[in-house]
């Protein structure tokens, strides 16, 4: 016997001002082609007109037991999703799908403990992602952020002081060899790079099939020309990087963080940038965000800075959407989903009564 409707919440930081999906990418009418299935945006989430401090919290938004009350699945952006509010959502909350491969806003234990599955997209944001730290790369050594000032102000006789270098033969540090680390090893093939990774738990035998040494972190940093990060956020590489991480590096050395911004110790990045201990860096994440407009990594010159936004491209959203969507889906007909991240709860009972609630005839 299956119960009568699946209820779906999903994250109001989808919806542009005007209440409407702001990608254009979410297949909701998927959703609506589902006969047993009812959804809703939460709205309260969402942009209003005119209120432009929105944009200064919307990455600290949090769920609340409110927002999911009588909810079955929920599609989640940006919120963050507490334990208290999974307790208070126990009953009959089965499914969280997060729309994107990093979940270090959501209690992954506490879903466990409350029957609940998580789900993310792990594979969709692999090559968004290591392209991004390839055009890092690529503009932080030909100064494309200084030449193109210089064209603009009409300051030709500043080329050969604002003259770049090649990636070409140069040696690549990569920091964590997952699937968007190895993605970056694709892609730099044809320039021929030298690259080496800290990465405590890869594959020797696959770090190898890549061409890759698995060297100590301290000689990644003396040795790397470019040093990727591309590790996880978890609670023992907080403030990975710091000032003593960044006196091991070349003072040519470029750091590229499209991860986290909780792996670096921020205002140390800061002074080694500010003092040339490093030569530069480009950033998509940052310790605060949005990153405040005073910052001081705002006026530094040998620093490209993105909203931890370039991996989120059209393609991403689509991907992302189909995703989430087939998540929810599968766990509304009573079949596991795709990219479980707490496995563990498949075997609790209280899980399996949930989802054997849903299970068709």
């Amino acid at each position: 016997m299956t119960a009568d409707r699946f209820r779906v919440a999903i994250s109001g930081d989808f919806l542009n001002e005007q209440g409407a999906d702001a990608t254009g990418e979410l297949p909701v009418e998927r959703l609506d082609a589902t006969p047993h299935v009812d959804w809703h945006y939460l709205r309260d989430q969402g942009p209003q007109p005119g209120d432009a401090q929105y944009w200064n919290r919307f990455y600290s938004l949090q769920m609340t037991a409110e927002q999911l009350a009588g909810v079955d699945g929920l599609i989640l952006l940006r919120p963050w999703l507490k334990r208290e509010v999974l307790e208070q959502a126990r009953d009959r909350l089965v499914v969280v799908a997060r729309s994107g491969a990093g979940y270090d806003k959501v209690d992954v234990a506490a879903c466990t403990d409350h029957d609940v599955v998580l789900t993310n997209a792990p594979l969709a944001l692999n090559h968004p992602t290591a392209s991004t730290a390839l055009l890092f790369m690529l503009a932080l050594a030909k100064r494309l952020k200084s030449q193109e000032r210089i064209t603009r102000e009409g300051r030709w006789d500043r080329q050969v002081a604002e003259m770049g270098d090649e990636i070409q033969g140069r040696v690549l540090g990569i920091v964590g060899l997952g699937h968007s680390g190895r993605e970056l090893v694709r892609l730099v093939a044809p320039f021929e790079m030298s690259i080496i990774a800290y990465s405590p738990n890869a594959d020797p035998a696959e770090a190898a099939r890549l061409g890759v040494e698995l060297v100590t972190l301290e000689r990644l940093l003396n040795e790397s020309d470019f040093v990727s990060v591309h590790a996880r956020p978890r609670p023992e590489n907080r403030h990975l990087f710091g000032a003593a991480q960044f006196a091991q590096m070349k003072p040519t050395a470029m750091f590229i963080n499209i991860a986290r911004g909780e792996l670096v110790d921020q205002p140390a990045l800061v002074q080694a940038l500010q003092t040339g201990t490093i030569g530069g860096a480009g950033l998509d994440v940052f310790a605060m965000e949005p990153l405040p407009v005073d910052d001081p990594l705002t006026r530094l010159d040998n620093v490209i800075l993105t909203p931890h936004w370039n991996a989120s491209t059209r393609d991403v959203w689509r991907a992302t959407g189909d995703n989430v969507t087939r998540s929810v889906l599968a766990v509304s007909r009573g079949e596991l989903p795709e990219h479980i991240v707490n496995r563990e709860v498949l075997e609790r009972p209280g899980f399996q009564r949930k989802l054997a609630r849903w299970r068709r005839a």
